[in-house]
């Protein structure tokens, strides 16, 4: 069977982390929301639907310039020269000389920052979040079929390359209680090579806003110590499926790092019976079949994962987070970890960095079902057929973007 054009039903995972917004999503959020029309098993998310307020320690000193550290009040010389009156501020302290020969020392105080590419920020009331994130998708593996005379080449990789740009705009309906809207449009390029060489490459595009949604955020915990937030989305992956996700957070605030863990479960909800990754081409004879791979065969499933994260703040300006997840996802498990950088140089604008790669797949050694069509001599096609199982392996996942983020 010379094969040309892959068309799916097919389901897969990206993040995304998630969701998202942050540096965990992809998603709904970065990291974190399925999507099921791209490429198997990846997640984006996190990063990231899900942020929540992080806030420097507030801290109060007093300089004094004389000897007498003690004293917020000391006697200097009158000056004669008016221009060194008013001395810059260096970063250490200031001093303003009267007349009166008595200069008072000033108060510095740490201004509180809301890091808006932490994992747990969300709009406070009133305010608004968006979060662009622009990211670069890849995915493979190596499938052999078996026995493989149903198709005149039993062995190909197929790969997937993707642009994604995602947009989560979140409003704070409280101070706890916010509300977000998402959307996601992806050009995306799927690819069959197969082995032998006189067999062409396959080839399909897929350009489209994909994924759409909206959710609630709840933060019910923030205080010196703690944070913790809880969160419910709903999504639509376009000719594919309905999901509904729930998405739970906790952390531990410790000097200028947040050490949290997470659990997010996802239920969806099939448009059909069976979901996996499918080829169409031509016979022989010139007719159309059909050869499906099947990752499932239920209308529903459930997928979960949890994991562990630290979110650091490196100076006034730069944070850093590390986070590692490991979930099911109905078919296979996997586990994966993410790093990103941010640069935050005022209150209202972040620029987030982010790479993500899976470290281990159970996809790896398995064999899946393959399905079928047959056309006869008469040009009619039939049903699927069960064909046999196809083994897949060197199961390869990456992603990597930035995220632009606005608070006002």
């Amino acid at each position: 069977m010379k094969v040309y054009l892959p068309v799916f039903m097919f389901a897969t995972m990206l993040v995304a982390a998630a969701p998202a917004v942050g540096a965990t999503n992809s998603g709904m959020g970065g990291a974190s929301a399925a999507n099921l029309s791209s490429m198997p098993a990846e997640r984006s998310n996190p990063n990231n639907v899900n942020y929540a307020k992080y806030e420097t320690r507030s801290t109060t000193r007093t300089y004094s310039s004389s000897g007498n550290a003690g004293n917020q009040y000391y006697t200097s010389q009158p000056t004669t020269n008016r221009s060194q009156m008013y001395r810059s501020y260096n970063g250490t302290s200031t001093e303003r000389t009267s007349t009166t020969n008595r200069s008072q020392t000033v108060r510095k105080t740490m201004k509180r920052k809301y890091y808006l590419a932490h994992p747990f920020f969300q709009p406070t009331e009133g305010k608004f979040g968006s979060i662009t994130d622009i990211g670069y998708n890849t995915a493979s593996y190596n499938l052999d079929f078996i026995p493989g005379g149903y198709i005149s080449d039993p062995k190909a990789k197929w790969s997937m390359d993707q642009i994604a740009v995602k947009e989560d705009l979140s409003f704070g309906i409280t101070d706890k209680f916010g509300l977000l809207l998402m959307g996601r449009y992806d050009s995306t390029k799927y690819k069959f090579d197969w082995s032998d060489a006189a067999t062409p490459d396959d080839e399909m595009k897929d350009n489209g806003l994909n994924i759409y949604g909206a959710g609630l955020q709840w933060r019910f915990t923030d205080n010196e110590k703690w944070i913790a937030t809880l969160s419910g989305y709903y999504e639509r992956q376009k000719d594919i499926a309905n999901e509904f996700i729930l998405d739970l957070k906790a952390g531990y605030k410790v000097s200028k790092s947040t050490i949290y863990g997470l659990a997010r479960g996802w239920w969806v909800l099939f448009d059909e019976e069976m979901y996996g990754n499918g080829i169409k081409g031509k016979d022989e004879n010139g007719y159309d079949n059909v050869l499906f791979i099947e990752y499932g065969d239920e209308e529903k499933t459930f997928f979960v994962e949890g994991g562990l994260g630290v979110f650091s703040v490196l100076d006034e300006d730069w944070t850093l987070n590390v986070e590692a997840l490991i979930g099911n996802y109905d078919w296979h498990n996997q586990a994966s970890i993410k790093g990103a950088l941010g640069w935050q140089p005022n209150d209202w604008f972040a620029l987030n960095l982010y790479i993500k790669s899976a470290f281990y797949d159970s996809a790896d050694g398995q064999k899946l079902r393959y399905w079928g069509t047959e056309t006869d001599e008469h040009g009619v096609q039939s049903d699927l057929l069960y064909m046999g199982k196809t083994k897949l392996d060197k199961y390869r996942e990456m992603s990597v973007g930035g995220q632009i983020i606005f608070y006002f």
